[in-house]
């Protein structure tokens, strides 16, 4: 049993020995390296200035009222469209005590004032026939019986408006009827029944009813970096790429580039603005995010490589051609200058020193 355990021993450090002098030997081996083999292509390459931001309606309206009280209906909710003049909502008129009891005195005074004169006029007209009073005296008497019932109906419709805010006279132009002022889509409603609104003045904004916009005019605003402004001029064709809208791009134009830069968190940026074309079937929110391409350069046509090919030292290039066949084990190659064009990040323009056909190193594959 003893001899039986010797031997396996011997035979398990032997298998140690072994393994160890093969783990060495395998790390004294050289390194076989293995390169992709890529050849220049004949392509189209875009050069593109990117600015995020988001998609806005151009033309955005807050409706406020034009007369302060209490909401007492709200008849559209956003997403709903309107027209021009269509009703949003109803504001009831709470009136001031005091411009109320003025007002309803004024009345007052007004219906005995035209009783009085409508009395004398009376008397008047009677002398008038028997030729007692003169035609000249006869006149005045009308005239102050018109007068006094031309203050009465001022006087009631003071009343009237100071009770409802409108006369009814003029009841189809009634300001407590919140109209919409443009055709549009209703973004938002920020108000209910009963809520208290403030009429927009001089010294107040107003309170907003509603916020309509034409949707089918769509703005892109953004900012771009300072060193890429100087690229960009108005007219140049944008593509809009929305995060919302899968696989949807959208086409626009630059027209607006802002002449002054604001800062936002240490880096200088400036505003710039494309008119968004909306395809149909497709709705845009107002407020998506998107990032706007700028093409700024394009090239057809030109042969390209993998800008991973190119080797940069100083202000040369450089590539590494194949010199060995394709099949072969072992992979050698010359290095060649090249002249190089525009570059779209991924892919290279080749001016000058390699032809289509030539097989050039790529990236490392593989290690033996």
């Amino acid at each position: 049993m003893k001899k039986f355990f010797k031997i396996l021993a011997g035979v398990l450090f032997a298998a140690l020995l072994l393994m160890t002098f093969w783990f060495l030997w395998q790390k004294t081996r050289p390194v076989k390296v293995v390169y992709a083999i890529v050849e220049p292509k004949v392509d189209t390459l875009r050069q593109y200035v990117v600015a995020t931001g988001k998609v806005q309606p151009r033309d955005e309206v807050l409706i406020k009222p034009q007369i302060s009280g209490i909401i007492s209906a709200v008849y559209k909710e956003a997403g709903q469209t309107v027209k021009q003049g269509e009703v949003l909502a109803t504001v009831k008129v709470v009136p001031e005590m005091g411009q109320l009891s003025s007002a309803e005195s004024r009345v007052t005074v007004a219906e005995l004032n035209l009783s009085q004169t409508r009395r004398e006029f009376e008397r008047t007209e009677q002398l008038h026939g028997r030729g007692v009073v003169s035609d000249e005296e006869f006149e005045q008497g009308r005239t102050a019986l018109r007068r006094a019932e031309e203050e009465l109906q001022n006087a009631k419709e003071s009343y009237e408006i100071v009770r409802d805010g409108i006369s009814s006279r003029y009841k189809e132009l009634s300001n407590t009827q919140i109209r919409s002022t443009i055709t549009g889509m209703i973004l938002d409603v920020p108000i209910k029944v009963g809520n208290s609104v403030i009429q927009s003045n001089t010294f107040n904004d107003g309170t907003t009813i509603a916020s309509v916009a034409d949707m089918s005019n769509m703005l892109f605003q953004g900012n771009i970096d300072e060193t890429d402004v100087g690229k960009l001029r108005e007219g140049m064709p944008v593509k809009l790429t929305i995060g919302a809208l899968q696989n949807v791009e959208l086409d626009a134009t630059l027209e607006y580039v802002s002449p002054k830069a604001t800062e936002a968190s240490g880096v200088i940026l400036f505003e710039v603005k494309a008119a968004v074309k909306i395809p149909d079937g497709v709705f845009v929110r107002a407020g998506y995010s998107a990032n706007a391409s700028v093409v700024i350069e394009s090239r057809e046509g030109v042969l390209t490589l993998p800008e991973g090919c190119v080797e940069f030292e100083g202000d040369k290039s450089y590539v590494q051609v194949l010199t060995s066949p394709e099949e072969s084990d072992e992979q050698t190659f010359e290095r060649r200058e090249v002249k190089i064009g525009l570059s779209d990040g991924i892919n290279i323009e080749i001016t000058e020193g390699v032809t289509a056909g030539e097989k050039i190193r790529g990236a490392r594959t593989e290690q033996k």
